[in-house]
């Protein structure tokens, strides 16, 4: 029995790697279309059919591109700085569960990786250790531009982890569970019992802190090439540049998955709707709302980013859960 469950999460731990990096790739030319739409642009159009082979010409860039560590980095930390980003993107996958369970062959699959109790504490702590990877990536760069990136990581990131954390005390005050699994199920019933209609500010909180968690536009400071060149990651080139940012399009999956899960009903049925399409669908408008904003806001600065973080959003968080406290209580 135990062999079989081994197997079983090394065929999922495969599955989720391979899907999620394929995904990440493809987003990069959803992207690209999408805002060449809005910006009545093209896109990616001469590689392949409607350009889709643009995927697989950055990959083989990415992948045959010289890798260049510059003379007086800090070589050990520059190297492991992003494995540190793609790794903590992958590993917080492992307790969401993606869809309802199904039947395959007479056997059972649990659509989740490891199925625990605290699953969204484990998610929300995993993607903050994320932070170092591009905290260490500045400040080994030796290079100033990147060692201001590093800095606003630092300051950006562990700002609104606080605040998508405080929006999210509120629901779980009314599940009584830290289970994703639980919190979907609490949901059961239709679009009525979502979590967004009793928590909506929480809902609101938890979104716009996962534009600035996931380095999304307005929020992209990190990397701002209009000040800081590429931030933390100009030393950096090929496959070390691109695992960066296949864990900054994990991360937008992940924060998809988390609102949909928590807020908007998870893999429960809509309407005439399986509940596995339901969430697939929930999680492309999310991702689509992602880059829908960063083709309709401008970029703000670093004072403004923390003003709406300390004074607007922490407020209202910290309100919201001592209101949430008092309807419970009465």
């Amino acid at each position: 029995m135990e062999s079989s469950i081994i197997i079983e999460t090394i065929v999922k731990v495969i599955v989720v790697l391979a899907v999620f990096s394929a995904l990440a790739g493809f987003t990069t030319y959803i992207e690209r279309k999408v805002l060449a739409f809005m910006q009545r642009r093209l896109g990616p159009t001469n590689v392949g059919p409607y350009g889709l082979l643009q995927i697989a010409a950055d990959g083989i860039k990415l992948f045959t591109k010289e890798d260049i560590i510059p003379a007086n980095v800090n070589r050990p930390i520059f190297m492991v700085a992003p494995i540190i980003t793609a790794a903590t993107a992958f590993i917080a996958m492992s307790a969401i569960p993606f869809f309802p369970e199904f039947e395959m062959f007479g056997y059972t699959v649990k659509p989740i990786i490891s199925d625990i109790n605290v699953g969204v504490l484990f998610v929300m702590s995993v993607g903050a250790v994320g932070l170092y990877g591009p905290l260490l990536a500045g400040m080994s760069s030796a290079n100033k531009w990147a060692l201001l990136g590093g800095a606003r990581t630092a300051i950006q990131l562990l700002s609104y982890e606080v605040v998508s954390g405080l929006a999210l005390l509120a629901p779980l005050m009314m599940i009584g569970s830290l289970s994703l699994i639980d919190i979907n199920n609490y949901q059961a019933g239709g679009v009525s019992n979502w979590i967004i209609w009793s928590q909506p500010v929480a809902f609101v909180l938890f979104v716009i802190a996962g534009f600035a968690e996931t380095n999304r536009t307005p929020f992209d400071l990190l990397e701002h090439e209009a000040e800081l060149v590429a931030g933390y990651a100009t030393e950096y080139s090929g496959m070390r540049w691109g695992m960066f940012f296949i864990g900054e399009y994990a991360n937008l999956f992940t924060i998809s998955f988390l609102v949909a899960l928590i807020f908007l009903g998870g893999f429960e049925p809509l309407w005439f709707i399986p509940g596995g399409l339901a969430i697939v669908l929930k999680v492309m408008f999310l991702i689509f709302l992602f880059l829908w904003t960063r083709a309709s806001w401008p970029h703000i600065r670093p004072d403004q980013l923390m003003w709406l973080c300390w004074k607007i959003l922490m407020p209202l968080a910290v309100l919201n859960i001592l209101v949430t406290g008092f309807v419970l209580m009465f």
